[in-house]
């Protein structure tokens, strides 16, 4: 049996912690992190900690040091934000959007569903179900096609599902409300493809040209499927990041 992974280094536990509050926008570029005391003084670290974490920011690109001023979110290529990244950030924020973020519904209704959506949702082929469409903006340019399905037993007990507008503290938080069912665990599959013409209309792109395409299919305590979202992102934003340590 393989040995179960140590835990990261406190450093890096650190840096991933700011990195991650870099990819989820609480930190955009310009916005100055903590200083090496304010990490020492919050995560009750040494300084030569709290100092190599901030190191270990600046070698992988995400912080620069300016002498005299401090150390500030790099101006790199945008990330596009995955669920997990939302997820994280309506825990701790109570907002699932940062502040340069937004959405707008552009369909809320009972359809058919596609093959793949029945077959994740465990839905009997040429069934309906409840489908919600969203488009992201960033700084009011569209960044992200979403299309989230939920069984139609879930839109009936969830009738908000049905309306085209913002549903607050969140979709998710509210279908636990209404259905009593906890999200528990989801899982992410990725691919690519070349971009429909509707999702080329929609993110303003060139003909042709790929899009990354992202399953999120999320399971309640009882490992049934409780939503299946289909987010869809342009060329020329990366989407994966992570750090772990080699055996």
């Amino acid at each position: 049996m393989p040995e179960l992974q140590r835990v990261l280094p406190k450093y890096l536990q650190i840096a991933n912690y700011i990195r991650d509050q870099i990819l989820r926008g609480d930190l955009p570029p310009g916005a100055e992190v903590p200083s090496e005391r304010q990490i020492a003084v919050d995560w009750e670290v040494a300084r030569p900690t709290a100092a190599r974490a901030l190191e270990a920011l600046r070698n992988q690109g995400f912080v620069e040091s300016r002498k005299g001023s401090g150390t500030f979110v790099r101006q790199q290529g945008q990330p596009n934000r995955l669920a997990r990244e939302r997820y994280s950030r309506a825990q701790e924020t109570g907002f699932i959007y940062p502040p340069n973020e937004r959405a707008e519904i552009i369909a809320a209704e009972i359809a058919p569903v596609p093959a793949n959506v029945a077959a994740a949702l465990g839905i009997a082929a040429g069934g309906e179900a409840a489908r919600r469409q969203r488009i992201i903006y960033a700084d009011d340019h569209p960044v992200e096609i979403s299309t989230a399905w939920y069984p139609a037993a879930v839109g009936q007990l969830a009738p908000l599902l049905l309306e085209r507008q913002r549903i607050r503290p969140g979709t998710l938080v509210y279908v636990e409300q209404s259905t009593g069912r906890q999200a528990r665990y989801a899982r992410d599959e990725m691919s690519a493809r070349l971009a429909t013409a509707e999702e080329r209309t929609r993110l303003r792109l060139d003909e042709p040209a790929a899009v990354l395409v992202v399953h999120h299919l999320v399971y309640d305590a009882d490992d049934r499927p409780l939503e299946f979202t289909e987010a869809v992102y342009p060329p020329g934003r990366w989407a994966f990041d992570a750090t772990y340590p080699i055996a």
